[in-house]
């Protein structure tokens, strides 16, 4: 159970800062706001990642569950219990940012300017970047010895990447959870479209765990 409380705990902060600072900053204005919002969501990773990783693994993101029992990472019954903990968490998360932000979007995701209206383009950009993302997991595989030590500034640091290149097109989800929980308080278009960033990063996942096997060191 303090896996699961963890994973809840972890997915807050995740869900709270990075749509939090998405909101403040007012991500998408400038430049400058979307080069804030990426940090606050890499970093988030980073201290969960070193607050909790020796509790949970830190996933705070049910997509990362998912590569995680293919890769065979996890049990059934962990892979449950981390992905009710996750989405928990961001609903609490979105609660507090309705509270604080009301009115806002709440850093909901949609279908942004670059994928020209068209919702088949935002699950496959959430595809690829997901892909991507939770491959780089391979960071945490053990037989990176010591440089394992520092996976977790690995991801946060691949996460502020993909939000870079992703808050064109989605305003970058690659989690299910941190798009679930605000789209219920924000409600409208959010919550109509949130089925991209769970069917975008889930396959995404998936595609992932298929090209980390193909290149999976044999342990030693």
């Amino acid at each position: 159970m303090k896996k699961y409380i963890a994973e809840c705990i972890g997915t807050f902060v995740l869900t709270f800062l990075g749509c939090g600072a998405a909101v403040s900053l007012s991500c998408g204005t400038d430049a400058a706001s979307v080069v804030g919002t990426a940090i606050a969501f890499g970093l988030s990773v980073v201290a969960m990642a070193y607050t909790i990783g020796g509790i949970s693994g830190c996933h705070i993101n049910p997509a990362i569950t998912l590569g995680c029992l293919v890769t065979g990472r996890i049990s059934v019954k962990d892979t449950i219990g981390y992905m009710c903990g996750q989405l928990v968490g961001a609903i609490i998360a979105g609660a507090a940012l309705l509270y604080l932000y009301p009115g806002s979007g709440l850093g909901t995701n949609g279908i942004g300017a670059g994928c020209n209206g068209s919702a088949a383009t935002a699950v496959i950009v959430e595809v690829i970047l997901t892909a991507l993302f939770v491959v780089v997991l391979g960071a945490t595989h053990k037989t990176n010895g010591d440089t394992g030590k520092f996976a977790g500034l690995a991801i946060g640091l691949s996460l502020i990447l993909i939000h870079l290149v992703g808050i064109y097109f989605t305003g970058t989800s690659v989690n299910p959870a941190r798009s679930i929980g605000p789209a219920i308080f924000a409600g409208g278009d959010a919550l109509n479209n949130v089925w991209i960033f769970i069917v975008g990063p889930f396959v995404g996942a998936l595609v992932a765990a298929v090209l980390w096997k193909l290149v999976e060191p044999k342990e030693k």
